[in-house]
């Protein structure tokens, strides 16, 4: 679908003026780019970890500092590279720090910066763009007037009340660094311990703020972090994060598709590989410490580093750095169990523990497999935009023909279903649970088996499922349903009638 809207803008931009045939190529330019995904969250939520794991190595700063007050965008590159673009548009170029990190100190004053662009040959950007967004703050604390405008400007969003304390970003953010993240596709919201009602509202605003983003239970994901503090003296976490996220994902199912609980420190030091042949080592001594002595030693940090032990209280310093007492405590136990096990066998159990895989492949498969259609929604959605702000009627008139009949294509009401499954999930249009999960599940995949429900029906049962749904659908649309419903209907009763061609073509 993205490569039709390429087309479309390759066919339109020639026939417009100058300054919309500009918005049409910017369009066009970013259909060709990766996946971006923004990251939010609150300050100390664990965001600039996530990053790393998701880059695959150490480079985003994970202590607050001049870097972690503006937008970072990290992207695939034939070099490693920070450039710090200033609001003027002029780049100043920075190495890496010693220790391959962004350097701590811009050499910009952050007012003037508009955000950070990182190139790294990271494997893992090559189809993914990560966009680290500034943390959000109290929802209860007053914003500046660069945070309310960072928040409220543009796309027809209400300005808050004078004083209403509504500010769920870090003051000091300037408007300019909105260009930054107003291109992404996905969301990641971090957070910590249980969701607060100023959690909620803060995270209600980021969505309202970042409405170029689309941003709704479709393509945003809540990442539960840290839920080894949930637990004392490094004991298994998982018993309680398990219930503790599903009730957040009811707390959040207006703004979230899921909420996967993890461990991000070891997501970041098992996937950035910074667990060295030495920390493994020193690993395997602590496994032959007598359990009543292990007991006390992993009650606290304190007692972990101050207590007498084989390994030297600097080693053990820096696993706490790497792995905490969750992380330490799981990895004796593993080589207890095993005492052979493989350095490599490790750092994959460790990974597996952190419960990063999961996020990993709602990243990876999830996201990137809806990278068309939302990338294409999201060009078209901007062109509309274009078109309806352009001050020549000949452009508007060119650019509106040209979408009108890009969307008449059969394959283009994909689209429609991603507009009306938004809705729905976002609470805007409301339906009983059951449609509500049977249109998601329409608008985000063309398996019909997952679609319908049905893993294991032959091809004549789905057939006649889709002719099922298309049918109720049609009679919910005509008979009980407001307007509202009526519409959503309607475009779900052709989602299931086109559904029901496609299983009958692969038929034949």
């Amino acid at each position: 679908m993205s490569s039709r809207v390429a087309a479309l803008c390759d066919e339109v931009g020639p026939r417009v003026g100058a300054p919309t045939g500009g918005e049409v190529a910017r369009v066009r330019r970013r259909l060709d780019e990766p996946l971006r995904v923004a990251i939010a969250g609150r300050l100390k939520a664990g965001k600039s970890t996530l990053v790393n794991a998701l880059i695959g190595r150490r480079v985003a700063p994970t202590e607050v500092g001049e870097c972690t007050r503006v937008v970072t965008q990290f992207r695939y590159g034939t070099a490693d590279r920070v450039d710090v673009v200033r609001r003027d548009g002029v780049r100043v170029s920075l190495p890496l720090d010693p220790t391959g990190m962004i350097p701590q100190r811009l050499g910009v004053p952050t007012a003037r910066i508009a955000f950070v662009d990182v190139t790294l040959t990271s494997d893992h950007l090559r189809e993914l763009t990560v966009i680290d967004t500034p943390g959000l703050s109290s929802a209860s604390t007053g914003v500046s007037d660069a945070a309310r405008r960072y928040l409220f400007a543009g796309d027809g969003a209400a300005s808050p009340d004078a004083g209403e304390a509504t500010a769920p970003f870090d003051a000091g953010i300037d408007d300019d660094s909105v260009g930054a993240v107003s291109g992404a596709e996905a969301i990641v919201y971090v957070f910590t311990q249980s969701v607060r009602d100023d959690d909620v509202r803060a995270l209600e605003a980021f969505r309202a703020a970042s409405a170029r983003l689309s941003s709704s239970p479709i393509n945003s994901v809540g990442l539960f972090n840290k839920v080894d503090k949930l637990v004392a003296g490094g004991a298994d976490p998982w018993p309680v994060a398990a219930p503790l996220a599903a009730d957040q994902t009811r707390v959040l199912r207006r703004i979230v598709s899921d909420v996967v609980p993890a461990v991000g420190l070891l997501a970041e030091t098992t996937e950035a590989g910074r667990l060295t042949a030495a920390d493994c080592e020193a690993l395997r001594t602590l496994a032959q410490v007598p359990t009543a002595q292990w007991t006390v030693l992993t009650a606290s940090v304190d007692l972990f580093v101050s207590r007498d032990c084989p390994v030297p209280r600097a080693q053990r310093e820096r696993l706490l750095g790497l792995l905490d007492l969750y992380g330490i405590g799981f990895a004796v136990a593993q080589l207890r169990a095993a005492p052979q096990l493989a350095s490599g066998d490790l750092v994959r159990a460790l990974y597996a523990a952190s419960g990063f895989p999961r996020l990993r492949h709602t990243v990876d498969e999830v996201f990137r497999w809806r990278t068309d259609a939302i990338k294409a929604g999201w060009a078209l959605s901007t062109l509309e935009k274009v078109a309806s702000h352009t001050a020549h009627p000949g452009d508007r008139e060119t650019l509106r023909d040209a979408i009108e009949r890009l969307l008449h294509q059969p394959e283009y009401h994909r689209l429609r279903l991603l507009e009306v499954a938004q809705q729905v999930t976002t609470g805007s249009v409301e339906l009983p649970e059951a449609m509500e999960q049977e249109l998601t599940r329409l608008a985000l995949s063309a398996d019909p088996r997952w679609v319908l429900d049905l893993p294991a029906a032959s091809v004549e049962q789905l057939a006649a499922a889709a002719v099922e749904a298309a049918t109720r659908w049609r009679v919910f649309a005509v008979a009980g349903a407001s307007p509202a419903q009526s519409r959503v209907a309607l475009v779900a009763h052709r989602g299931f009638h086109l559904l029901s061609q496609q299983v009958r073509a692969v038929r034949r």
